[in-house]
């Protein structure tokens, strides 16, 4: 399958966000849209990114030129480390009017460095923030956006029956409340393998659960421990590199960093144990790490 002259949308990375987003549009959206993935570049993973294609009935482009060639909008959805390379890299062939989503997971700083790359090409950058995993709401998922263009892109996107919320006129504002509310989600992740892992390797989980949750009842803590860790577990990696962004934000407010460094190397020390999130059972994960662990 390859990109149609008639595909008006493009996904610049087809990873899980991409898929989802794709999976809740309508079939008449669905037939618009041309993904383009730096793995099709790549001999060991093409494979990956052609059947997720075909399986959400997409087209693919071979090159980036060809995506954008064809595209009215455009969704960037890599992974933060390579979200400003991806937007230099459209602003090479972007189209003048042509809306540029960028829906990655980046400090404001950077975010507003891709936009002035947009921008000077002739594009309308838009700031996206994605505020809740993508897989039980597809292209429901609650949107933050910001920028000059945020509010006709609003409109545009209730289109496609998303939930975006405009939340002001300057890129970095969407960014900037995802960036600080990761400091609290992902830093639960954090402290949940930290607590859980030492605990049971003392033998004392089961008698720290019963304290947490006689301090905390209102908060499921067995079922919230065993959900962070296969957060950590299955997307560590793209979670740490958003940490990383989040570490630069709280610099370029003048602020410590201490909390958002240490839970980027607890995501990335998961996340290199290549384990599969398995039963939602929180013994058989933590057991299952600390063995990897030891190994």
């Amino acid at each position: 399958m390859n990109a149609s002259g008639s595909a008006r949308i493009a996904l610049l990375g087809y990873g899980e966000a991409g898929q989802a987003f794709v999976r809740g549009w309508s079939q008449d959206v669905r037939s618009r849209v041309v993904a383009y993935d730096i793995k099709l570049c790549d001999p060991t993973q093409r494979g990956q990114v052609m059947e997720a294609c075909v399986r959400t009935a997409v087209d693919f482009a071979e090159s980036l030129s060809a995506a954008l060639g064809v595209a009215h909008h455009i969704f960037s959805l890599v992974t933060a480390d390579r979200a400003h390379e991806a937007a230099s890299q459209a602003a090479g062939c972007i189209g003048p009017g042509v809306y540029f989503f960028d829906c990655n997971s980046c400090s404001p700083a950077t975010k507003k460095a891709s936009e002035a790359k947009i921008t000077a090409a002739g594009g309308l950058y838009v700031d996206v923030a994605v505020m809740a995993p993508v897989a039980p709401a597809l292209h429901r998922t609650p949107l933050l956006i910001s920028g000059s263009h945020a509010e006709e892109a609003r409109t545009w996107l209730e289109t496609l029956g998303m939930r975006p919320s405009v939340v002001g006129s300057e890129v970095g504002q969407a960014s900037a409340i995802k960036m600080l509310r990761s400091v609290m989600i992902k830093g639960l992740e954090a402290l949940t393998a930290e607590c859980m892992l030492a605990a049971r390797r003392a033998g004392v989980d089961e008698a720290v659960l019963a304290s947490l949750q006689a301090s905390d009842p209102g908060w499921d803590w067995p079922g919230r421990s065993a959900y962070n860790l296969e957060r950590m577990m299955v997307h560590g990696e793209r979670r740490a590199a958003e940490m990383d962004e989040v570490a630069n934000t709280i610099v370029e407010l003048g602020l410590p960093n201490r909390m958002a460094r240490a839970t980027a190397a607890w995501q990335r020390e998961l996340a290199a144990l290549r384990l599969e999130g398995g039963s939602n059972s929180l013994v058989s994960r933590v057991d299952r790490i600390l063995q990897r662990m030891e190994s």
